[in-house]
């Protein structure tokens, strides 16, 4: 009695914080948040699907404490055999049509969406006046360009809000899957296909998120796919706007400080095969290789995940592969003293448009 007694406690314990938990959330990350149209159509299934199926298991329940009350054993009547309802027609249309009315209530918005969420002959127009994000998927971080205007960028997103976001999605490596969750469901990137969707990111759901929306990778790609994340930020137009002319002119800034030119010197010996200093596509192989630079210093996360300073930067460059197990940044340049170190962060401290 005592061991069934503590067990149910453990359990009631456990019950009331799942319940709590579940209502935690941040608007920049929850799928129980919606912050766009894509979203919104998602959370509506989420919720008819619930419904239909608290009010399935409500009616079962009902019945079974209906059936377990009313037809239970007696005294005086062990004996007795209840009515037996076996090859009741009715019944048997009532069980068939119930589900079957159910499916249809749930299949009729389900496909409505379905469809509305694969329309993007909008981006593949040669006159087309959307904004249209190649995203590519790398082992363990991406890459944004955006083809309309010249610029490629990576792990910080920048989006306009109150309009249609469509992509076109790819992988360089292994499958990885594209989410971020508050604005929209997943959609896998693969290598030998480009899969294509839209996302919309509502204005003031993002002014309320502080405009900074969490990215991240739903595919397990490797001892880091955890850590593969990414930011997203949800600008109004003429923001964006602005983004993007800055973006489009930007150039490392010529610096007297020699700290900050040493640096750019241990750059353009160590780093520079790899990673591109300006969102131009001039020389877009750069960016292919590892995440372009440009506008580094104006970025909310060092490697995707950590706080954005000096020192997380310096502890990256000393050992990513600490940080991010498995990477293809690890073992590519010799390692760094402190005092080249300090001057490789300071330089790209630097990169900035804003």
């Amino acid at each position: 009695m005592k061991k069934w007694l503590r067990n149910w406690r453990l359990v009631s314990l456990v019950s009331a914080m799942a319940l709590l938990l579940a209502g935690c959330g941040k608007p920049f990350l929850s799928t129980l948040q919606p912050a766009g149209e894509v979203a919104d159509m998602q959370y509506k299934l989420m919720l008819l699907s619930t419904a239909i199926m608290v009010i399935v298991i409500a009616v079962v329940t009902i019945i079974f404490l209906y059936v377990v009350t009313r037809f239970r054993r007696r005294k005086g009547e062990e004996n007795k055999i209840p009515k037996q309802v076996e090859g009741s027609h009715t019944l048997e249309i009532i069980w068939t049509v119930i589900p079957i009315i159910l499916l249809i209530i749930l299949a009729v918005p389900t496909v409505l969406y379905t469809f509305k969420l694969a329309d993007v002959k909008p981006m593949n127009k040669k006159d087309r006046d959307v904004v249209v994000v190649n995203v590519r998927a790398n082992l363990y971080w991406w890459e944004f360009e955006y083809p309309d205007y010249g610029i490629i960028t990576s792990q910080d997103l920048v989006v306009p809000t109150g309009e249609r976001v469509y992509f076109n999605l790819k992988a360089s490596d292994v499958k990885h899957s594209f989410w971020v969750p508050a604005v929209g469901g997943k959609m896998d990137t693969n290598t030998d296909n480009t899969n294509q969707f839209f996302l919309t990111f509502d204005d003031k759901r993002a002014e309320e998120a502080g405009r900074l929306f969490y990215g991240k990778c739903a595919e397990l790609c490797g001892p880091s796919h955890a850590l593969m994340d990414f930011k997203v930020k949800a600008l109004p137009r003429a923001e964006f706007d602005q983004w993007v002319e800055k973006m489009k002119n930007a150039k490392p800034v010529a610096s007297t400080d020699p700290v900050v030119k040493q640096g750019e010197e241990i750059f353009n010996k160590s780093c520079i095969g790899c990673h591109a200093v300006t969102p131009v596509d001039g020389r877009p192989e750069q960016a292919r290789l590892a995440p372009n630079l440009a506008g580094f210093a104006d970025r909310s996360r060092i490697a995707g995940i950590l706080e954005h300073n000096e020192e997380n930067l310096k502890a990256w460059l000393k050992d990513p592969e600490k940080i991010k197990p498995g990477n293809k940044m690890t073992g590519t340049y010799p390692a760094l003293s402190d005092e080249e170190l300090e001057a490789l962060t300071k330089y790209l401290m630097t990169l900035s448009v804003q």
